[in-house]
């Protein structure tokens, strides 16, 4: 006989399969069933983990293989051949511009946006060793990394968090950089050495924030999965990341330009945007500020985008 206590899934939910990925999903899967009585049963929201390329290439840099949007073509391809209905993403790892016919319906309350410093030799990026080796994929927090300390030496540091932590142990480096809030959501916040203040390390765009994509409306169930998923919505936390992604998107970011951005509301219903641009081998570094009305986050990002190009001339290439 079937079995009745299960629900029917009413929304297939697609993630990458790391634990990370995973955590996020769990999480987007409980604020919808605590939002909607509908979708609390178990069952009534099916996780589905799919491979991706990032995730099974991890010895080469994401520049070198096609960009950090390996993390999402698998998954956006079943989000389009309706084997899903929709995606969670780590929203860092999401590029400018969606696949049409599809948007970003809803932004996860931001976690702490900030990087950490791991490191079994010194507290501080300033006391680390002459010459001291950097574990990390990121060539923005290499580029800011070098624009402090040239001496450094930076190695490419691929997997998932776990692996990076495991490496680290083994000495492959002296350092390694991750995001807090990563490292919070799978419980080994305690692992950070030192948490750094965006005036030492701006993060990148959009850190610590889960994007949830859903297809747009063509169907009625279209139509309602976006309404459950508008429905977890953080309103905060989207207007930040608008301004983030519309200056990342006017700089034409991607994995292989060292960009870091910040947006803040600062009370009185004013936004405030940090942003940053750098050379990869971090021998220039160019940084804007800019404050505006929170009701027009992209404005703001376009602004703070202009004058980062300004800065860096017609001859910058990264």
């Amino acid at each position: 006989m079937e079995d009745q206590s299960k629900a029917k899934a009413l929304i297939r939910l697609g993630t990458r399969g790391s634990k990370l990925a995973l955590a996020q999903a769990y999480e987007t899967k409980r604020r919808l069933g605590e939002a909607f009585p509908e979708l609390a049963p178990e069952g009534a929201v099916e996780i589905v983990e799919i491979k991706t390329t990032g995730d099974k290439v991890q010895d080469r840099a994401l520049a070198e293989i096609g960009g950090k949007g390996l993390f999402m073509k698998e998954i956006e391809a079943a989000l389009l051949d309706r084997r899903i209905d929709i995606a969670v993403h780590s929203l860092k790892d999401v590029e400018t511009f969606l696949t049409e016919g599809t948007e970003l319906a809803a932004i996860l309350p931001r976690e702490d946006p900030r990087d950490a410093l791991i490191s079994f030799k010194a507290d501080r990026i300033e006391d680390l060793p002459q010459g001291a080796v950097i574990g990390t994929a990121s060539v923005r927090r290499a580029a800011q990394l070098l624009s402090k300390r040239p001496d450094f030496k930076t190695i490419l540091f691929r997997g998932n968090v776990e692996t990076r932590l495991r490496k680290l142990a083994e000495g492959e480096c002296d350092a390694t950089l991750l995001a807090i809030a990563g490292l919070s959501r799978l419980g080994l916040g305690d692992r950070a050495t030192r948490v750094l203040e965006p005036e030492e390390m701006l993060p990148a765009v959009s850190q610590g924030a889960i994007g949830i994509q859903c297809r747009i409306g063509n169907t009625p169930d279209d139509e309602r999965i976006f309404d459950w998923v508008r429905g977890i919505n953080h309103a905060e936390s989207e207007t930040r990341v608008k301004a983030e992604r519309a200056m990342l998107a006017r700089l034409d970011g991607s994995c292989r330009t060292p960009i870091a951005g910040l947006a803040e509301l600062i009370g009185d219903g004013m936004l405030r945007l940090r942003g940053q641009l750098a050379a990869l081998d971090g021998s220039a570094l160019w940084s804007a500020e800019a404050t505006g009305p929170a009701d027009a986050p992209e404005t703001l990002g376009e602004l703070v985008g202009e004058d980062l190009i300004a800065q860096a001339g017609p001859g910058y290439k990264v």
